[in-house]
């Protein structure tokens, strides 16, 4: 490791002594000190417990750009796999009625959609229940479970429902 000035040293003990900074960014200027102090890799990485190739890493970032090194800069994650005009055409599809795309339902469930999006002839798009469920919060489409009503074969239903009315009116339950 090359020479510390003696801005960087001071700057390196500041954020191990504190420790109010990441754990990362305070590991990673432990590791510095470390070699600075004539350490060498195998004794730093069972010090900070980490990886010996990581401590090599993070001595080599810092003779390279200096205390920027302890700001990793990583990606973002895994890559978009939908694309702004996917997005909207999955919340179209979602507050269109199932019925009018030539399904056998009346109400999407976010399973049947994400189906339904699979199978879209021209235009297939995958995406799981969960990252559908978050994409539609997100444009502010919300989903409800299906309730379903049956109605009674019962002749009679009409007069036992005005006979319970009636009970419930002139015994309240809550007397």
């Amino acid at each position: 490791m090359r020479r510390l000035t003696d801005q960087e040293g001071q700057k390196l003990q500041q954020i191990v002594r504190r420790g109010s900074t990441s754990s990362v960014r305070c590991r990673r200027a432990m590791m510095l000190l470390a070699s600075a102090g004539g350490n060498r890799v195998p004794v730093i990485a069972q010090m900070v417990q980490a990886d010996e190739d990581t401590v090599r890493d993070v001595i080599h970032r810092f003779n390279e750009i200096g205390l920027a090194c302890l700001d990793p800069r990583w990606a973002g994650g895994r890559p978009r796999l939908l694309s702004p005009d996917d997005e909207d055409f999955v919340v179209a599809t979602a507050t269109t009625r199932p019925t009018k795309l030539g399904q056998p339902f009346t109400r999407w469930s976010i399973r049947k959609l994400a189906a339904y999006l699979r199978r879209v002839h021209g235009r297939v798009i995958r995406i799981s229940r969960e990252a559908l469920r978050c994409l539609l919060a997100r444009r502010g489409a919300t989903f409800q479970r299906t309730k379903t009503w049956k109605e009674s074969p019962d002749p009679d239903r009409d007069a036992k429902l005005d006979r319970i009315e009636h009970v419930l009116d002139r015994f309240p339950p809550w007397n």
